[in-house]
């Protein structure tokens, strides 16, 4: 039955969706030329949307990724660090932080939600956070969304709506039975089908998966792939012509938190025969899990008439090394990290394209949306609009600039990737040539240029860049350390 709602009657304030995935790299998506992996939702907002061909994370870890989006800033300035928040800070500070905090001590400047807000939207985030601080500090009306980040079943959800509380002990929560992609699936439709509110929305419908425990999912989305079909890439196998194993970062991806926090008995060793391939085919699952929620959103917004008034941007927030050049996880300044799918739908604004000539990142989703719907963009936004590549009316940014937890800076253009160290401070730039890759005839990034053929315009625009961008002294951990103030990189 179609609900009784009906679309904001100015077409200039469209609804806003933003739903970002975790962990997934570009290149296991259909429309982004995997042949194997089944997508068919996300390659139909493909189809009829603005897809980007070249679109990167700004810091390959979830953190400050999501920070980075939500702030249209680099991580440098919203969060200053360039890692998750914990363990040990750069003011030597240790433990673990309270997690969200209800003080504003990130993301100080004006965030998306808030001008958003400011424009006239209610605005509510469905799905994991992992961000600093709580979703009511930066602009969020409502929000429902798990304590612990890292797992799909047995989640505790917080619920806050202020100004009348945020709960920050998850005992508070409601433990559901079940997979939390299910529950927060289920959130978004109850959402859409409500019929109290003549406002605009903005949705940020955070969606966890692929991200690790890949082996904590619906048992169809665990046998849905044979190891035997997944396509390896080049810069994979080792010199041996073998496949890298790795049983720490195995049994990481497998279970996650339920081996490190639980030690179940189950997690202590990998089942037999267990190779790189029965990894990624868990990998493949989990992505086609996404997917499903997609075509569910999607009639969702069909069944309520908001499929012609709405706004949808499909992203992750970093990809998945994979075994890539021999590494697992994230947060390298390599393709496999950094690579990530961006598309834009909105039947009936967006004429179906693909383009293949810009270089958008998440910095440029704070701008790009407030532009299409005529909010305000703070000075302080360090991000680019996307809106006329989206409209057809001219070019996009043509670079993306990228940090790393692990101190490496890059410079991301269509053709080539170059990068450089910095030392521990996270200010100076090191003496180290860094890398430098030909993309267009060295997918794979196999050659480092840096040395035999350096390109100096590259490095002076990635030596600008890192000279000019501002950086904020970490926080130290609550109850500890001086505030915050902001640096020119030297």
């Amino acid at each position: 039955m179609t609900s009784a709602r009906q679309p904001p009657a100015n077409p200039d304030k469209p609804n806003v969706i933003v739903v970002l995935c975790d962990q997934l790299r570009s290149f296991e998506v259909g429309c982004y030329g995997n042949d194997v992996i089944r997508t068919p939702h996300i390659d139909r907002l493909a189809a009829q949307g603005v897809r980007f061909e070249h679109a990167v994370s700004n810091n390959p870890v979830c953190m400050p990724a999501r920070s980075c989006l939500l702030s249209g800033q680099y991580s440098r300035t919203c969060q200053g660090f360039l890692n998750n928040y914990s363990g040990t800070l750069p003011d030597g500070t240790t433990g673990m932080p309270e997690y969200p905090e209800d003080e504003r001590r990130f993301l100080l400047d004006p965030t998306l939600p808030d001008q958003l807000k400011v424009a006239g939207y209610e605005t509510r985030l469905i799905g994991k956070w992992h961000v600093q601080p709580s979703p009511p500090r930066v602009g969020f009306d409502h929000s429902l969304y798990p304590r612990v980040h890292h797992r799909h079943t047995g989640q505790v959800f917080v619920e806050g709506d202020p100004p009348d509380r945020w709960l920050d002990d998850g005992s508070e929560g409601d433990v559901i039975e079940g997979f939390s992609v299910d529950h927060e699936a289920t959130a978004v439709r109850d959402f859409l089908d409500r019929t109290d509110t003549d406002r605009p929305f903005f949705l940020y419908y955070n969606i966890s998966p692929p991200h690790m425990p890949l082996d904590d999912a619906p048992e169809e989305y665990l046998r849905m792939y044979s190891p035997d079909e997944i396509p390896i890439r080049d810069n994979v196998w080792r010199d041996d012509g073998q496949l890298p194993v790795d049983e720490r970062w195995f049994r990481i991806y497998l279970w996650d938190f339920l081996f490190y926090q639980e030690q179940q008995p189950h997690t202590g060793r990998l089942p037999d025969g267990f190779t790189l391939r029965h990894l990624i085919a868990l990998y493949y699952g989990l992505t086609t899990w996404v997917d499903d929620q997609i075509g569910r959103l999607l009639e969702g917004l069909r069944a309520n008439g908001l499929d012609e008034n709405t706004i949808v941007v499909f992203l992750s927030d970093h990809g998945d090394n994979l075994g890539s050049h021999g590494a697992f996880n994230k947060g390298r300044l390599i393709e496999e990290s950094i690579r990530v799918p961006m598309i834009w739908w909105a039947p009936g604004r967006f004429a179906p394209s693909v383009r293949e000539r810009e270089v958008a990142s998440l910095i440029d989703v704070m701008p790009t949306i407030l532009d299409l719907v005529g909010g305000e963009t703070p000075d302080t936004t360090q991000g680019r609009s996307l809106a006329q590549a989206l409209l057809g009316t001219g070019p996009g940014p043509d670079h993306a600039f990228i940090e790393t937890s692990t101190g490496e800076i890059g410079l991301r253009t269509r053709t080539h990737l170059r990068g450089l160290q910095l030392g521990d401070d996270r200010r100076q730039i090191t003496h180290d040539p860094g890398c430098l890759f030909d993309l267009t005839s060295d997918p794979c990034e196999l050659t480092n240029l840096a040395t035999a053929a350096p390109d100096p315009k590259l490095e002076q625009r990635l030596r600008d860049w890192h000279a000019d961008t501002p950086i904020r002294d970490a926080p130290a951990m609550p109850g500890g350390g001086a505030g915050l103030r902001t640096d020119r990189a030297r």
